[in-house]
């Protein structure tokens, strides 16, 4: 029997769903998640089936919302809250870091902090600086926490389901821009839902994509393009119409990595591209490029390359300049290949 299409907003609330089905201790909080599902109406449905007790408004307080979300954790819950935005996501820096990540070795694992901070994130929908921030390399340097980015429905699903079993604390970042269906970079043609894509096909019931485990979306000789979210959809529709024979490893969790997925490609090609959205500086691209530097530099034939966002604010009037399409892409490739 063939699994229903699904948009990623619609696996995300289907993997909520199966899991508070499943265990009466999950339960999901944050601003306008209960009556109103969600800015984005992920959460859409959960409170009228589950009660107010399980799925519930809170006030506008991220600090706030994340140090009850830990507390309810250390008390055997397991609770999925939501930052609206994840531009709104630094008040909670000090619980996260100081507190979610650090509880289970502070208290010689007596305690521990099973929560899964979901939050909308990246931009590509003109939301300018305050809705369009990719934070993931700060939360990917504070030990402790796990941090996950799926770029399908069916894995969004899947990951969501294993970061919410997890004894750790976990942060959920869903690319907003391709919650309705993949983008290939292209801003000016028509917007494409998620239904053509194999991977919107999506069981209605339980089932976990591993944590730390990356995908390969597309096997390939000359380059290795390591990148994850939407940058996936923006690097594989590049290369297709490139014709470059690119391996492309979709990451799916940063922490923990699938260093062992990266050092085989990148020895197996000799080149690699890094490819994300958040700024460049101290970007995780840096993090990757050390990385295969350490592990694979007699198996590189050029330099590693990376194509991220700029060190400046998000720019509204400048978004597509600042978003690294397949302009940007596809130079950074010429110049990769010929060295």
């Amino acid at each position: 029997m063939t699994a229903p299409r699904m948009n990623m907003i619609q696996a995300i609330n289907s993997a909520m769903d199966v899991m508070m089905e499943r265990d009466a201790q999950v339960v999901v909080m944050g601003e306008d998640v209960g009556y109103f599902g969600g800015v984005f109406r992920a959460t859409a449905g959960l409170q009228a089936k589950y009660g107010k007790t399980r799925a519930f408004d809170t006030p506008i307080t991220e600090i706030g919302i994340i140090g009850v979300a830990i507390g309810m954790g250390a008390y055997g819950l397991r609770p999925v809250p939501e930052i609206q935005f994840a531009d709104y996501i630094y008040p909670a820096l000090d619980q996260l870091v100081s507190e979610a990540a650090r509880l289970r070795y502070r208290s010689n694992g007596d305690f521990t902090a099973p929560i899964t901070v979901r939050s909308p994130y990246g931009g590509g929908i003109f939301g300018g600086q305050t809705h369009s921030q990719s934070p993931e390399g700060i939360f990917t340097h504070v030990s402790g926490i796990k941090t996950v980015i799926p770029s399908t429905p069916y894995d969004a699903k899947g990951l969501l389901i294993a970061a919410i079993e997890d004894n750790d604390p976990v942060l959920f970042l869903e690319p907003k821009r391709i919650y309705n269906g993949p983008f290939d970079g292209h801003y000016d043609r028509p917007a494409r839902n998620w239904t053509a894509h194999p991977a919107s096909e999506v069981p209605e019931g339980y089932y976990r994509v591993e944590l730390g485990k990356a995908a390969t979306v597309r096997a390939g000789e000359a380059v290795t393009i390591l990148c994850y979210g939407t940058m996936v959809h923006v690097v594989a529709a590049t290369i297709e119409e490139l014709g470059v024979d690119a391996e492309i490893l979709d990451l799916r969790t940063l922490v923990p990595l699938d260093i062992e997925a990266i050092e085989a490609s990148v020895k197996k090609t000799g080149r690699c591209m890094i490819v994300h959205e958040a700024t460049r500086t101290s970007g995780f691209g840096a993090e990757l490029s050390a990385l295969v530097q350490e592990r694979c530099f007699y198996h590189l034939e050029a330099p590693i390359a990376r194509v991220t966002g700029f060190d400046t604010p998000y720019p509204h009037s400048l978004e597509w300049a600042y978003f690294p399409g397949p302009v940007r892409i596809r130079e950074a490739l010429n110049k990769l290949l010929k060295d």
